[in-house]
C-alpha cells in the first residue's frame, strides 16, 4: 500500500476514479491486527487504489474529515467522497470488504 507523503498528493488522489484512504499509526494495536489482510483486500479490489494515511503526521487532515478514531477508510469516486468507515473499533476483514462493496461504482 502506498503511504501519503503529501497534502497536495492527497488533493490530486482523491480526484482520481477510485480511491481509499486507510487511516492508521504505527502505534495503534488495532491497526496491527488488520496489518495482514490488507494485502488480500487490495488483491480482491484491484479498482481501487489504497492509500495508507498516517494519521501522526496528517492531524490536521484528520480533523478536517473527523476522523477521530483508527483504523478508519475514506472512499472518494472521482473528488467526491463516496463513503466512510469511521470509527476506533476494530476492524474484520468482512467488515472491511462489505465496506467496500456497499460503495457505488
Amino acid at each position: 500500500m502506498k503511504k501519503l507523503q503529501t497534502m497536495d498528493q492527497f488533493e490530486n488522489l482523491k480526484k482520481e476514479e477510485r480511491v481509499v484512504f486507510m487511516f492508521s499509526a504505527n502505534w495503534c494495536p488495532d491497526c496491527r491486527v488488520i496489518e495482514p489482510i490488507l494485502p488480500d483486500i487490495e488483491a480482491n479490489y484491484p479498482e481501487y487504489q489504497f492509500i495508507y494515511v498516517d494519521r501522526d503526521d496528517f492531524i490536521d487532515l484528520c480533523i478536517e474529515l473527523d476522523v477521530f478514531g483508527i483504523p478508519s477508510f475514506i472512499a472518494y469516486h472521482s473528488g467526491e467522497e463516496a463513503g466512510r468507515f469511521v470509527s476506533k473499533v476494530r476492524k474484520t476483514q468482512e467488515e472491511i470488504e462489505t465496506f467496500l462493496n456497499s460503495l457505488s461504482v
